[in-house]
C-alpha cells in the first residue's frame, strides 16, 4: 500500500479509538452497508408524498407545492442567518458571503412567483382556498424567525407605535407590539383570529427564545457595528440595501399583486383565508419595515417601496 492510504488508515485509527472499537469492526459495518443512491440521500419518495391537497381541483397541488419551495428555501436562509449569529462577532467577508446567499435564494423566490401569481385558475384558487380557513400564509413560522434574526426587535414593532417602543428592552413585551400583529386581529373589537390564536400557540415561544440568541447579536446588530467601527465596506453595505429590499418589499409585493390578481373585486374584496387584512398588512408603505435603517437616508424611509409598488402593481 502506498503513503496516501497508510495515512487514511492510521487516521481512522486514530478517530475510532475513542469509541473502543477496532477499526477492523468498522470497516466490516462499510463492507456491509449498501450504496447510497440519489433518490434515497435526499428522500425523494417522502418529498414527493407531501402533497395532501384537500379538494379535487387540478390547481391546489400548484399552491401547496410552491409554499413548501418556499419554506425550503425560508430554511436556506436560516442556515445562513443562524450560523452568522451563532459564531458572532463574525468578519465582514462571512457576514458578506451569508447575505449574497440569503439574496441569492430571496431572489429565486421573488423570480419565480408568477408561479402563484399567474399560474393557478382564479376561479379554482377561490373555491379550494374555502376548504383552507383558518390556514394561512401569514402564519409562516421561518419568515417570522428571518425577521428576528435580521433587525432589532425595537424595528418590527408596528410603525404606529414603534417611536414609543424605540428604547424598550423587553423582549416579550416589544413581540407583544410586533407588526404582524395587527394583520391578523379584528378591526373591529380587536379581537385575535383563529390564525393569530394558532399561531401565537405554535410559535410564541419559539419567537420570544429566537429572540434571546439574537438580542445584539442579529445581522443589524453586526453591520451597525461594522459601520461604526469603519469596516462596513461598500459591496457589504450594498448587499445588505439588497436584503432589505429583497425581505420587506419585494417579497410582500409579490404577495400583494397575488393577492390583487386573485382576491380584489367588485363590489368588495374578498378576505384572505385567515382573516388578515391583506389591503393594509402586505404594502411595505404601510409597516415600512426596515432592517437596517441606519442605511438608508430619510428620504428612502420616507418613500419605502414606492418605485416598487408603481412597477408591480401599476405597471408603470
Amino acid at each position: 500500500m502506498d503513503d496516501a492510504i497508510n495515512g487514511r488508515i492510521e487516521a481512522l485509527k486514530e478517530k475510532y479509538a475513542a469509541s473502543g472499537q477496532e477499526l477492523l469492526d468498522f470497516l466490516d459495518g462499510l463492507l456491509e452497508t449498501e450504496y447510497l443512491t440519489y433518490w434515497d440521500y435526499i428522500r425523494l419518495d417522502s418529498l414527493l408524498s407531501l402533497q395532501q391537497p384537500r379538494t379535487g381541483h387540478h390547481d391546489e397541488p400548484i399552491f401547496i407545492m410552491y409554499h413548501q419551495i418556499t419554506e425550503l428555501y425560508f430554511k436556506l436562509v436560516l442556515h445562513e442567518l443562524d450560523s452568522v449569529l451563532e459564531n458572532s462577532p463574525v468578519s465582514p467577508d462571512v457576514l458578506l458571503e451569508a447575505i449574497r446567499r440569503s439574496n441569492r435564494y430571496f431572489g429565486a423566490l421573488e423570480h419565480s412567483f408568477g408561479v402563484m401569481v399567474d399560474g393557478m385558475d382564479r376561479e379554482q384558487f377561490l373555491r379550494f382556498r374555502m376548504a383552507l380557513i383558518p390556514a394561512s400564509g401569514f402564519q409562516s413560522g421561518q419568515y417570522r424567525m428571518i425577521e428576528i434574526a435580521s433587525a432589532k426587535l425595537n424595528d418590527l414593532v408596528h410603525l404606529d407605535q414603534r417611536e414609543a417602543y424605540m428604547n424598550e428592552t423587553n423582549l416579550a413585551t416589544l413581540l407583544g407590539q410586533i407588526y404582524w400583529l395587527r394583520g391578523a386581529t379584528l378591526e373591529k373589537g380587536g379581537q385575535k383570529t383563529l390564525t393569530l390564536q394558532q399561531f401565537e400557540k405554535q410559535y410564541g415561544e419559539v419567537f420570544l427564545k429566537r429572540a434571546h440568541k439574537a438580542r445584539g447579536k442579529s445581522i443589524a446588530d453586526q453591520a451597525f457595528q461594522l459601520l461604526q467601527s469603519g469596516e462596513l465596506q461598500e459591496d457589504l453595505r450594498k448587499e445588505l440595501r439588497v436584503y432589505d429590499q429583497y425581505v420587506n418589499v419585494l417579497w410582500p409585493l409579490q404577495h400583494y399583486r397575488s393577492a390583487v390578481r386573485y382576491l380584489a373585486k367588485q363590489p368588495s374584496d374578498a378576505r384572505a383565508t385567515g382573516g388578515t387584512n391583506w389591503q393594509k398588512y402586505l404594502p411595505p408603505r404601510f409597516q415600512k419595515r426596515i432592517f437596517f435603517p441606519f442605511l438608508w437616508s430619510e428620504a428612502e424611509q420616507e418613500d419605502w417601496g414606492k418605485s416598487f409598488v408603481d412597477r408591480y402593481v401599476t405597471g408603470n
